[in-house]
């Protein structure tokens, strides 16, 4: 699993132009529990030169995601792992994008990739590659985070799906990861009472004292019950479920009538290698008329700049709060995304490749 030796570059030079030789992640068997590196192999692919309207870029960071672990059962092997990522342009024959410009595109675990100039513009792609404008003084990895798809997925899965009214309460579970930690924001934002079911006591500590939640519990510690009874006095009008399974058919069953559920995840079975076993919902879906619904952020693409804009004004604006977590070298994705998975991020993760 070692980088070869010319590490993620080798350049071969000639009278005409340079040509790049990429290295990407290659999955190669289906994972089974926790992924490993020995799912993947690192190839050397050679690119070419470089067309009329093309741009050639090389990767600053890249992300991992815990859709990744769920997405990859629908590909057919051996597939490019697939994750977004923020690249820097370093040639190009598009005079819209020049060299310098940093865009941010789902282009997968690889170090360089070419891309038209034009699709670079196009917003009726599954997910747009963007030209990121200046973020100083904000790192421009916030492209994989709060303006970027996480920051979609919580904007306009909770405007959207749970549309929450002022003063009702929300619980959010994964609430110290990239999205939760959004979601939980955005309800104190409009004027909503926010729960947030974290896995460790400091991430608890982080949301109620750094991002303002009304309340955060452990989840590993405390009965849920208990806790929504605690920290939701008046019941639960709108619940942004990440992580499945048993704690989000309790949350279900303590929701008040027409209440509403967007699903964005089920982290908490991803590496099960056994089908999960939950209480039913259904009960509590029909006596309480609730609305369940799940969804994949791409279904906004044509809304894409939309929530990006909103999510930068309101980080400019003060109201919004974030953390990384940063793993180091391109070498370290798989463990990167076992990390995640474990729960060690708090806020978005990525890795930064140089």
């Amino acid at each position: 699993m070692s980088l070869s030796p010319n590490l993620v570059l080798r350049r071969l030079y000639s009278n005409v132009s340079t040509k790049v030789c990429a290295q990407k992640y290659v999955l190669t068997k289906y994972f089974q529990g926790e992924p490993k590196k020995s799912d993947f192999k690192i190839v050397e692919e050679d690119l070419h030169e470089l067309k009329d309207g093309e741009i050639l870029t090389e990767a600053e960071y890249l992300s991992v995601d815990p859709y990744m672990r769920a997405y990859m059962i629908g590909y057919k092997l051996p597939t490019d792992m697939i994750g977004g990522q923020v690249a820097k342009v370093i040639d190009s024959k598009d005079k819209n994008i020049p060299i310098g410009t940093y865009v941010c595109g789902a282009f997968g675990w690889r170090t360089h990739t070419i891309i038209n100039g034009e699709s670079a513009l196009n917003k009726s792609l599954d997910l747009p590659i963007t030209v990121l404008p200046d973020l100083n003084p904000y790192p421009v990895s916030l492209a994989l985070g709060i303006l970027g798809m996480p920051g979609n997925t919580a904007y306009f899965g909770l405007k959207e799906i749970c549309q929450p009214k002022e003063g009702e309460t929300i619980v959010i579970t994964g609430a110290a990861g990239a999205v939760g930690s959004h979601v939980g924001q955005i309800g104190k934002i409009l004027g909503c009472r926010v729960i947030g079911f974290a896995g460790t006591d400091e991430k608890c500590e982080y949301l109620e004292k750094e991002l303002n939640f009304d309340r955060a519990f452990n989840y590993k510690k405390c009965n849920i019950r208990a806790a929504l009874k605690d920290g939701a006095p008046n019941r639960v009008d709108c619940y942004f479920d990440n992580v499945g399974g048993e704690i989000s058919s309790t949350i279900l069953s303590q929701m008040n009538q027409y209440g509403r559920i967007a699903v964005c995840g089920s982290i908490s079975s991803y590496n099960d290698t056994a089908p999960p076993k939950a209480l039913i919902v259904q009960p509590a879906l029909v006596f309480k008329e609730l609305k369940m619904e799940g969804f994949i952020v791409n279904r906004w693409t044509d809304r894409w700049q939309e929530g990006i804009d909103m999510n930068l004004k309101w980080l400019k604006e003060g109201k919004l709060n974030y953390r990384e977590k940063v793993y180091h070298g391109f070498e370290n994705m798989v463990d990167a995304l076992v990390g995640i998975l474990r729960g060690e991020n708090t806020g978005k993760a990525v890795v930064k490749i140089k």
